[in-house]
């Protein structure tokens, strides 16, 4: 045990110490927090100064023209910034061929940016609105919208005055009710706002992405550490003095200590930031018990198959060949995130759960999102995994003590298999 322990040791301070472990530890949280921070201003930027875009509308209906004219003008009044100018409005029908051709022949010479025609009997209800555009650019992803959304206002204005309702009249119908949320989960009544329900979403999904980085970014060392000593014949010395089974449990231990470490300042960073933004989040801290032992359970799990894989290989392509299968059951439960938060207690986190490949991350997100689950669910799902780990320990031991001294081609599957039913 201590020589498993010094190993562990060794592991975790020669990598805390790297400079790439440093930097890593550092810019990748600051990345995401840069992420969010220009998406946030992305999302504000849609309020941008931009050029003014030029539109023509033929309307067939020849009933709409003062309602698409106080339509632009109001829009236009209220987003300086933004402008739509009219340059074409016809109602006439008998040339309607051609104003529709020659403002086509506008839109490709870019005299235009979008060209509108609206049918004859779009005020009943059963026309449509054409929109015609040069190509699908990017910048047409917020331009359509508005203009379908002006469009459609000036024909319910000219619905309402031919029905004498006053288009006041139905704003005010329309006018969403102030919604206010109250929590009683407690004696003190709380009152939430918007960004305290994104923060109830996002939770489960961030510790879920810190189960996979801790899990899944920690094994990416396993690998790089056993390449690298295996191809400098570090190994060779080292087993000199210790068992394979002693060198991989050590490893393990020790990048299993880093992940806990690397989690824990990134989980304490984002809480102090969100804190700092003002969001009120209920950290549900009768789950940190069991962040670890999935954790813990988890990494056994990968951290051994990864650790036979890369015993394997000589250099990092070849691992990373290897890889891909472990790479995409890690990821399977992140691109099914939807459907396990809209569902925490259906059939697939279910069943997600009591996979050990899935259960750390799938859990967690589930005890996150406070799934209605009984003790007897997470006891089994622990239990489960526990089961496995010493499994993929023992097969990952024969492959680790064979693979590990072996130099040149690669072995077939056929041989890794040989491999862990000798004795």
């Amino acid at each position: 045990m201590r020589k498993i322990l010094n190993v562990a040791r060794r592991e975790y301070v020669e990598t805390i110490k790297t400079k790439i472990f440093l930097f890593s530890l550092l810019m990748t949280p600051a990345i995401m927090g840069l992420a969010l921070y220009f998406s946030g201003r992305t999302a504000r930027g849609l309020t941008a100064p931009q050029p003014p875009r030029n539109i023509a509308v033929t309307d067939l209906s020849s009933e709409l023209t003062e309602e698409i004219k106080t339509s632009f003008d109001s829009y236009n009044k209220s987003h300086q910034q933004r402008q739509l100018l009219l340059q074409g409005l016809e109602t006439d029908k008998g040339a309607a061929e051609l104003a529709v051709a020659r403002h086509k022949d506008r839109l490709r010479r870019g005299e235009l940016d979008v060209y509108v025609v609206m049918d004859a009997d779009v005020v009943a209800g059963r026309g449509k609105m054409h929109l015609y555009t040069r190509g699908m650019k990017a910048a047409h992803l917020d331009v359509l919208p508005t203009i379908e959304n002006l469009l459609n206002h000036a024909v319910v204005s000219r619905r309402c005055k031919l029905r004498d309702l006053p288009p006041a009249m139905l704003a005010e119908l329309r006018r969403r009710v102030p919604v206010e949320q109250v929590d009683v989960s407690s004696q003190d009544e709380r009152v939430r706002k918007k960004s305290d329900r994104v923060a109830t979403i996002v939770l489960p999904f961030a510790f879920m992405f810190l189960m996979f980085v801790g899990i899944f970014g920690m094994g990416q060392h396993m690998i790089s550490s056993v390449i690298e000593e295996k191809n400098s014949r570090v190994v060779e010395m080292l087993l000199s003095a210790l068992s394979p089974f002693e060198l991989l449990a050590g490893k393990i231990l020790g990048l299993a200590g880093i992940g806990l470490t690397v989690m824990a300042l990134w989980g304490v960073g984002a809480y102090a930031a969100s804190r700092w933004r003002g969001l009120t989040i209920d950290f549900p801290i009768e789950i940190l018990p069991y962040f670890v032992i999935y954790y813990v359970l988890g990494f056994l799990f990968f951290s051994s198959i990864l650790a036979g894989v890369g015993s394997v290989c000589n250099t990092i392509k070849e691992a990373q060949s290897l890889m891909m299968p472990v790479s995409l059951v890690c990821v399977l439960p992140m691109l099914a995130v939807t459907q396990l938060l809209q569902n925490p207690t259906g059939t697939m986190a279910r069943v997600f759960s009591f996979l050990p490949p899935l259960a750390p991350m799938v859990m967690i997100l589930r005890l996150a999102a406070r799934a209605d689950m009984s003790p007897l669910e997470v006891m089994g799902s622990i239990v489960v995994l526990a089961a496995s780990v010493p499994a993929v320990i023992w097969a990952a031991a024969r492959v680790f003590r064979t693979g590990i001294l072996m130099y040149g081609k690669r072995p077939r599957l056929r041989e890794v298999l040989r491999w862990v039913r000798q004795a």
